[in-house]
């Protein structure tokens, strides 16, 4: 999948494509139905298959003083669109000049001339330009006019009836409840990001974390939770069984939420690589222990009970 950080000056084999539009964070089974829809289309009519969305997130724009929310930060969030078989990959830069921008000109400018877009996909709900006066209507009038094709893609619901949505995703992770995330999601909730330098302290109890700071992630519940993690460019692509303590570290007074990794039955050097986590399920609460030896022999019944979820959780795979 090639990524273009602009809809400006494309190459020709770019433009033209069936383009799939909207933000996207979580890339949830609605997203996919939206993505899906423009690569139906593209195979169909012999065209590129594009996904086009904006970064960062408008929400962090227009609120930027509210705690991180993002399910899937541009890196996840593109690899979980290549993974889908898109071509491309257009990434609008969204800043104030362009949340000004009004939503005719934003079609004609980007969606016309940039893209030369052949056909539209959104979702039923998006809408766009300033003060959010664009909406499918519009697009599939001017389509009409400036010769490409649209396609709103309805509501998809889940076994329960409920809406997907990447706000049910965040409740569910914010309520200590991984499961549930996943079962909204169509798959486990990822958090990613380089290892870094720790104090050691895992190490020292017998227990080496890999640390990764939250970065814009959405920080769920702190606790103690089963994992499966990745190093991103491990020959294999291999998930390797860990537990993960999401947290302050409150028995050594830490400071600043951080994500804690120990990989069971694993030794290799992992400082500055990338990995990807997956939360399986919620273990406990974190919590301060009077002391090191308890603190050491709670976290050998925590991988004790890691190792029993992860069992299970692939013989359901």
């Amino acid at each position: 999948m090639r990524i273009f950080r602009h809809s400006d000056s494309l190459p020709d084999d770019a433009r033209g494509a069936a383009v799939a539009i909207g933000n996207f964070d979580g890339v949830h089974p609605g997203h996919r139905a939206v993505i899906n829809e423009a690569g139906l289309i593209a195979r169909d009519e012999g065209v590129p298959w594009a996904v086009l969305t904006f970064e960062p997130h408008p929400r962090q724009l227009f609120t930027p003083n509210q705690p991180p929310f993002r399910l899937t930060p541009l890196r996840a969030k593109a690899q979980q669109i290549e993974a889908m078989g898109a071509d491309l990959l257009i990434v609008q830069r969204f800043n104030k000049a362009f949340s000004e921008i009004e939503a005719e000109d934003f079609i004609r400018d980007a969606l016309v001339r940039g893209l030369g877009a052949h056909h539209v996909v959104s979702g039923y709900d998006f809408v766009f330009g300033h003060n959010r006066g664009g909406h499918c209507d519009l697009l599939l009038a001017l389509g009409e006019k400036e010769g490409f094709g649209f396609t709103a893609v309805s509501a998809l619901s889940d076994d329960t009836g409920e809406v997907y949505s990447s706000t049910r995703i965040r409740d569910r992770l914010k309520d200590a409840d991984p499961l549930g995330a996943a079962k909204i999601l169509g798959r486990p909730f990822e958090l990613s990001g380089r290892v870094v330098h720790g104090d050691n302290r895992g190490r020292d109890l017998g227990f080496p974390t890999a640390n990764i700071q939250m970065g814009r992630h959405i920080r769920p519940a702190n606790g103690i939770y089963a994992v499966q993690a990745l190093m991103e460019g491990e020959e294999g692509q291999q998930w390797h069984d860990g537990a993960a303590n999401i947290g302050v570290r409150p028995t050594f007074d830490g400071d600043g939420i951080l994500l804690e990794v120990f990989l069971l039955d694993f030794d290799a050097d992992l400082y500055g690589k990338r990995l990807r986590v997956r939360l399986i399920d919620y273990l406990r609460e974190e919590k301060k222990f009077d002391g090191l030896d308890p603190l050491k022999a709670q976290i050998a019944l925590d991988v004790e009970q890691t190792r029993k979820i992860l069992e299970r959780h692939k013989a359901k795979s």
